[in-house]
């Protein structure tokens, strides 16, 4: 029991931290690559986006909403 504990110990410290470094230095690489510059700001920029495309015509907040007379 002890053996497989340190086993996995010595594989957590040293290869995992590895495998888990190069995973995050991968990812900053993809995000950071010279052709997805404009992908990042198209995306950054759907939040600002109209979206009246999609919204009903006739739902709350378009002014054809009566309140019954009050």
């Amino acid at each position: 029991m002890e053996d497989t504990y340190t086993f996995l110990r010595h594989f957590a410290d040293s290869w995992w931290l590895l495998l888990m470094m190069s995973f995050f230095i991968g990812c900053v690489l993809f995000a950071l690559r010279p052709g997805s510059r404009k992908l990042h700001r198209d995306i950054s920029k759907i939040p600002l986006r109209d979206d009246y495309d999609a919204a009903p015509a006739s739902g709350p907040g378009t002014g054809s909403h009566t309140d019954g007379g009050r």
